[in-house]
């Protein structure tokens, strides 16, 4: 009897490579398309976090966008509108935009 699978794959043991290899190209395709952006993104990110200043636009994790008045070693304080300040956590940061205005 004619067996297409056996055709198309060859051998049993030729199978087992065939998928170690399309694992290893599906692996290949996550990484390049996925991981290592996201990586790369999270350290620009930190990046800016690390170089932040007084006069910053920030936005934060909960959606707050405020213009840094005082750094410190792992916070920020930040004014969200006239006279209304408040303190985040540098961790807390998701976006620098550097001398940006609060308007």
């Amino acid at each position: 009897m004619f067996n297409l699978a056996l055709l198309l794959m060859g051998s049993p043991e030729e199978a087992g490579w065939m998928n170690l290899i399309f694992l290893g190209a599906i692996f290949a395709i996550f990484y390049f398309f996925i991981i290592r952006p996201q990586s790369k993104k999270q350290k620009e990110i930190q990046e800016k976090v690390s170089n932040i200043e007084k006069g910053d636009k920030i936005v934060t994790t909960g959606g707050m966008i405020a213009q840094v008045t005082t750094v410190e070693d792992d916070s920020v304080l930040a004014e969200i509108d006239k006279g209304v300040k408040a303190r985040f956590m540098k961790s807390a940061i998701t976006d620098v935009n550097p001398n940006k205005n609060n308007n």
